[in-house]
């Protein structure tokens, strides 16, 4: 379970450590390169180098395009995508050079190698300030046929100045998890209504709601709901850094300071519970709903548990699952344009032909960015995420663009001194601005 927990962690933080310029995945993909450090010669299809011992990785290799390299962070992926290559090289005759990371440093190499004008065909690209950062050595993907057939929500933090600079991997999402033999969260369509089924669940002796206590489960997720709800969350965070707005002189966050006393008044003490024990709750039918992620139905097999579902949190009328995109496929476009145009090829075989699908959904486990394309392996958590994607109701993720390490640092302490106190909701979003404040004074000293 402890295991579960981590990956878990490490899944919802990826997008949330943009701000620190270095994604979680970056991690595991230290202990696959590590593993073939050695096979830095190797120029076979599919071969694995250390991306941090080539230098002049263009020397002596085949005309650019009969090669493509891909340097890539998702490490559960590395073999799988070994595999692919080698697929792809039978079908097309590209050979494909796989770079991995031995140390926990992927951007870090990355960048310092597109600097050096030594960076692979492709590459693992995030948004908010790590794609502003290398958006110039981003190329336009508009232009790829399977690219129309993504949803706009999932490509419009990747896109600038009207060009797409990636293709999504997979969708992550999160709200309401609940027990379909307990209650239907669908139906809730407001704050009250929330917290009423809340009430009634106590009533029959089941925990109507549970939050918990690692940082993003406790206030890291929930609070990206009324971020989402403004009518430009970029405006307003963008205001907020500049001292010329606040979240208590906004009505959804006042609203979300009553749910959250709704929470604290009819729940147990989140601080009191963990991430396992919360999916053993709901998976055993001790407690109703949660919130958390399409990532925890991975867990509902130690459970023999499948009657779950995934539901908006209803404040302020919400009824948007907040889905986002973790990593990006990207195109170098310092590389030589015959480079760029297999480069291109790759991807539109990986997303288009039926091999290259088997691997997106079968291998690597990737949940549907294109519309009509269906993973019959699916979890139930996941489908639901996908029916709200292909129906454009989603609301984004707008924790990567908050001062760095305030989730944890500011906003978490604040969130646990509030589940033991008596605080108000209007002093609690006060709160809440202060520590946003502080941030974003740390993040500038």
């Amino acid at each position: 379970m402890k295991k579960k927990l981590v990956m878990a962690i490490a899944s919802i933080m990826s997008i949330g450590m943009l701000v620190t310029g270095c994604g979680s995945a970056a991690t595991g993909s230290a202990a696959a390169g590590a593993a073939e450090a050695e096979n830095k010669d190797s120029q076979v299809a599919g071969a694995k180098v250390d991306a941090s011992e080539v230098e002049g990785a263009d020397e002596g290799s085949a005309a650019a395009e009969d090669k493509i390299i891909i340097f890539q962070s998702k490490a559960e992926i590395q073999d799988q995508l070994e595999d692919c290559a080698e697929s792809f090289t039978k079908e097309t005759g590209i050979e494909v050079e796989i770079w991995g990371t031995t140390g926990d440093d992927y951007q870090q190499q990355l960048e310092t190698k597109l600097a050096n004008n030594q960076g692979p065909t492709i590459f693992t690209q995030q948004s908010g300030d790590i794609l502003l950062r290398l958006k110039d050595y981003c190329a336009d993907l508009s232009d790829i046929e399977c690219v129309k057939d993504i949803p706009e929500g999932l490509t419009a933090d990747i896109t600038l100045d009207g060009k797409t600079m990636g293709i999504p991997y997979t969708m992550e999402g999160f709200g309401i998890v609940y027990n379909k033999s307990l209650c239907d969260a669908t139906t809730l369509k407001s704050t009250d209504d929330f917290v009423n089924l809340i009430k009634e669940q106590n009533a029959a002796g089941v925990k109507g709601f549970e939050l918990t206590s690692e940082d993003y489960f406790l206030i890291g997720h929930i609070m990206n709901t009324p971020f989402a709800l403004m009518d430009d969350p970029d405006d307003f965070i963008a205001k907020l850094a500049k001292g010329e707005a606040k979240m208590a002189d906004q009505d959804v966050f006042k609203e979300f300071g009553e749910l959250m006393v709704a929470v604290r008044d009819n729940c147990d003490n989140p601080l009191e519970q963990n991430y396992d024990g919360q999916i053993g709750d709901l998976a055993t039918g001790k407690a109703a709903m949660i919130h958390q992620g399409n990532w925890c139905a991975g867990m509902f097999g130690d459970y023999e548990f499948e009657d779950a579902g995934m539901a908006p949190l209803p404040l302020a009328g919400n009824d948007k699952l907040a889905v986002s995109v973790p990593y990006y496929w990207a195109v170098n476009a310092s590389a030589d344009p015959a480079e760029q145009e297999a480069g291109k090829q790759f991807l539109t075989w990986l997303y288009t032909s039926e091999t290259g699908k088997s691997y997106l959904y079968d291998q690597f486990g990737f949940v549907p960015v294109i519309k009509g394309d269906v993973n019959e392996n699916l979890d139930v958590l996941s489908q639901d995420m996908q029916s709200y994607v292909e129906a454009g109701r989603t609301i984004g993720w707008n924790m990567a663009k908050w001062p760095a390490n305030s989730i944890n640092v500011y906003f978490a302490p604040l969130a646990q001194e509030f589940f033991t106190s008596d605080m108000s909701a209007d002093e609690f979003i006060n709160r809440l601005d202060e520590a946003y404040a502080e941030a974003i004074a740390n993040q500038e000293n």
